[in-house]
């Protein structure tokens, strides 16, 4: 996933839930989840009392966000030339539809968790291991995701550090770490894995950790580096310029 289409997922997700938040459509919604099979226009319109263009324009609303998928076919009992064109109905997305604020990613965590265990039976060894190893290579997919051509940066030390600032800023954005950068270093304000680091704050920190450096690794950015620098309140890494 690059950092453009963690936030763009992001965004989606943000509007779909938004557009629950809308009474009517949110009764559209439930009336077409509850439904065992896709639902119509017109029989979404007479089971909530609407009319059918009212219906169609919510219903419409509601697949634009990603909170529906639509498909076309004939209503039943209609078929063969004369039968017109077929009829959009909707059904539940197959996405899954969450948000929170701050960002959590504990589908992330789980993912990498399970990848460390899955690799650590395969190949016998030590699950904290696998699990720096696992932790590590998401990283490097994150940042080599960015879509940045490396070889099109400023060229000058300087401006390569620049450069680096830039793209690791955007893809810890994207991931919902929330950076600032404060001179040659980047503070993470949001931990993605909040409970997590509470109750296993050693493994879970040291996950982080890998993840981060993966980052730094697939994003290109030599002049950084990331180290355990634990404080109340932000993510347990931070992200320095010339680390070494």
């Amino acid at each position: 996933m690059t950092s453009g289409t963690g936030l763009r997922d992001r965004q989606q997700r943000l509007a779909a839930l938004a557009a629950l938040a809308e009474p009517l459509r949110r009764s559209l919604y439930l009336h077409v989840v509850s439904s065992p099979e896709p639902v119509s226009r017109e029989s979404a319109a007479d089971a909530l009392g609407l009319t059918r263009s009212v219906a169609a324009f919510h219903l419409d609303k509601l697949a634009e966000v990603g909170a529906l998928e639509v498909e076309y076919r004939r209503p039943p009992g209609r078929t063969g030339p004369g039968a017109g064109r077929p009829a959009k109905f909707y059904r539940r997305a197959t996405r899954d539809l969450d948000f929170s604020v701050p960002e959590r990613r504990y589908d992330l965590a789980a993912a990498i968790l399970a990848q460390a265990i899955s690799d650590a039976t395969a190949q016998s060894i030590p699950i904290d291991d696998a699990l720096r190893h696992a932790a590590r290579d998401f990283g490097r997919v994150v940042g080599a995701g960015l879509g940045v051509d490396v070889g099109d940066t400023r060229a000058g030390s300087e401006h390569e550090t620049e450069d680096e600032f830039e793209r690791v800023l955007a893809v810890l954005a994207a991931h919902g770490y929330e950076p600032t950068r404060d001179g040659d270093a980047i503070t993470l304000a949001n931990c993605p894995f909040h409970a997590l680091a509470d109750e296993h704050r050693e493994l879970v920190c040291g996950m982080n950790l890998e993840v981060i450096a993966g980052v730094l690794e697939g994003a290109a950015a030599p002049h950084m580096g990331a180290r355990l620098d634990p404080a109340p309140g932000r993510c347990c890494v931070r992200v320095l310029a010339d680390a070494g």
